[in-house]
């Protein structure tokens, strides 16, 4: 599209009515500075937490309606170089399939980030760094500083670290946002069994309308040694 974002369309009629939806993100936990350590991937949490057409849970209770899950259906996953929201969906309503796709572009330029919301996903993403403290986690603590040595990767592990997390300023993890959450560093991915005329036309109307970057930061390309 003119303001940079990327589209790819592909149609697969079986499963019959179901589509697979990505916004996929060119910016992961590698991007992060060093105040913003797993706010990478806390922004990726702030999305289904509130955006300006689903305040709060609403996101969540629509899809929910409509016979998807969280896990199965409804996901996201951030690492070092990107983040990716996933959405699998009927398409016998066009109706789920126009407000699927105005969900990805909230999440790709509307976020809330309302401050109790983010305040309460701290506890929440402690947890999750808590409950991976396992012997794994404690022999990847040990590969990484090895295999990524003298890399920016290194110590962008995506759970970030919990002193960052218990204590980074609302600020710092919106800059993070605003940064990296641009067209030029998005494509939307729709596979499945739709009318790719129809599914074009919402793309060009609800992404196409995003504003391109203005003096945008430039995205570093990291090797590793």
């Amino acid at each position: 599209l003119a303001n940079g974002l990327r589209y790819y369309i592909r149609v697969n009629e079986q499963p019959r009515n179901r589509a697979e939806l990505r916004l996929v993100v060119n910016a992961g936990t590698v991007l992060e500075d060093a105040d913003q350590r797993g706010l990478a991937h806390f922004v990726e949490h702030m999305a289904f937490n509130g955006s300006k057409h689903f305040p709060k849970q609403e996101g969540i209770a629509f899809l929910q309606s409509t016979g998807m899950h969280f896990g199965a259906h409804i996901n996201a996953n951030t690492s070092f170089d990107q983040t990716v929201y996933e959405l699998h969906i009927p398409t016998d309503s066009p109706a789920i399939i126009d407000r699927s796709l105005l969900m990805l572009e909230d999440w790709a330029q509307a976020v809330s980030f309302e401050p109790a919301e983010i305040d309460k996903e701290r506890g929440v993403i402690l947890e999750e760094w808590r409950t991976g403290l396992g012997a794994g986690a404690r022999i990847l603590d040990a590969e990484w500083p090895v295999l990524l040595k003298d890399s920016r990767y290194a110590d962008r592990l995506p759970i970030g670290t919990p002193d960052i997390l218990r204590t980074f300023s609302h600020d710092r993890l919106k800059k993070f946002y605003t940064d990296w959450y641009r067209p030029d560093l998005m494509a939307v991915i729709v596979v499945g069994d739709f009318d790719p005329a129809v599914i074009e036309k919402i793309i060009k109307s609800r992404f196409g309308s995003i504003p391109a970057a203005v003096s945008p930061r430039p995205r570093p390309v990291y090797d590793v040694p």
